[in-house]
């Protein structure tokens, strides 16, 4: 345990730091990038939020006393209705979605394809490019529906992309080098797609409410979360709507030409 008082730590890095039963007092966080971060049982007093944007998981959270978890869900679901289904409650309501997802993502591969092919590998402000974004996306459904629900125990392709904050010892692949083509990673994706289709095309009622049963290893994710196929089902579903969004808004950046990549 350190303690630092007065110290002019601006610009500094921490990463895989544990800052957990911390305390800032009368400390400047201007400025600063949190990214993948664990926030949970934070309190904050006193404090001062100007232009601050949040993005993420949020629950129970409280200012000045109000909880508004619920009015913020409400808003987003207003100002995009496709949001809610995307939190389907029978095999049906996933089959949607799913319809729903693929006939979007197609539209923004078709976008995708009017860039040059360079900047589908550029990364706006820091964020995943478009390519690794689809990466991504492909490592989540081996994670959650091949090996979460289908039982395999390596289901990774060597160009799947992990989250960057994912440990090193599960034995996931992260090429932070490759420059694989779009075609390249969207022939791998269809495999993908079709798993899930797969997967939520032979839903009912009594698989949904099944726990999922990865194997017994030290991959992930592990045995240890207790959590339903319609559980792992609905974080595929997550993934995809989301990354959408984010992909989106950065293919608009890059045909703009006002880029600032990272």
């Amino acid at each position: 345990m350190a303690d630092f008082g007065r110290e002019d730590l601006s610009g500094s890095t921490f990463d895989w730091t544990d800052l957990s039963r911390s305390t800032f007092r009368a400390a400047s966080l201007s400025d600063v990038t949190i990214r993948g971060t664990d926030l949970h049982r934070v309190k904050m007093t006193g404090v001062e939020l100007y232009d601050v944007d949040i993005s993420g998981d949020i629950n129970g959270l409280r200012i000045n006393g109000v909880d508004v978890t619920r009015f913020v869900a409400d808003e987003v679901d207003r100002r995009e209705p496709e949001r809610a289904l995307m939190r389907p409650e029978d095999p049906a309501g996933f089959v949607a979605a799913w319809d729903l997802l693929e006939a979007r993502w197609a539209e923004t591969v078709d976008r995708a394809r009017r860039l040059d092919a360079d900047l589908l590998h550029e990364r706006v402000d820091g964020e995943w490019s478009f390519i690794e974004t689809l990466r991504h996306l492909n490592f989540a459904t081996a994670a959650w529906i091949r090996r979460a629900i289908d039982g395999e125990p390596d289901p990774y392709h060597r160009l799947d992309k992990p989250w960057d904050e994912a440990p090193d010892d599960k034995g996931f692949p992260n090429d932070v080098d490759a420059r694989p083509s779009l075609e390249e990673i969207l022939e791998l994706r269809r495999g993908r797609q079709a798993d899930v289709r797969r997967v939520i095309s032979g839903l009912t009622p009594e698989r949904l409410a099944e726990p999922f049963s990865p194997p017994e290893d030290d991959g992930w994710p592990t045995p240890g979360y207790e959590l339903s196929v319609k559980e792992a089902i609905g974080i595929v579903l997550n993934e995809e709507y989301l990354h959408r969004q984010y992909a989106e808004r950065d293919l608009a950046i890059l045909e703009s030409g006002a880029s600032n990549s990272g």
